[in-house]
């Protein structure tokens, strides 16, 4: 891939990650949940932005899960279990720059389906 190409890339994804990130912040009440994919895995975190303390993360490497639209459906559960189980029922959802289609939607759809309200 050309160096300008893959620079233009990078610098619009930057600057979807500001603009999301711009207008969302997490509470003690209603976290930030924030995604990250690569190629191969897929992460998931709540975040409390006022304390910036971690609430509850999911590492699909651990769990042995590819970023498919499958697996991410199996650690959206694990993801809803462990909010759940931190007392949360509601999250400010934080896609990341990444464009919500694909992974990012079925990871939502799979969370919204185990009672978390996004």
């Amino acid at each position: 891939m050309l160096k300008s190409i893959q620079k233009r890339k990078n610098r619009l994804l930057t600057q979807r990650k500001a603009r999301v990130r711009g207008k969302i912040s997490g509470t003690e009440s209603m976290p930030r949940l924030t995604v990250f994919k690569s190629n191969k895995h897929f992460y998931a975190q709540a975040i409390n932005d006022t304390m910036g303390h971690t609430v509850a993360a999911v590492d699909g490497k651990k769990m042995g899960l590819k970023a498919n639209k499958e697996d991410v459906k199996q650690i959206a559960a694990a993801m809803a279990t462990a909010l759940k189980g931190a007392g949360i029922e509601a999250v400010k959802f934080d896609r990341n720059g990444y464009l919500y289609h694909g992974v990012i939607a079925s990871f939502a759809d799979a969370l919204r389906d185990a009672g978390i309200k996004l």
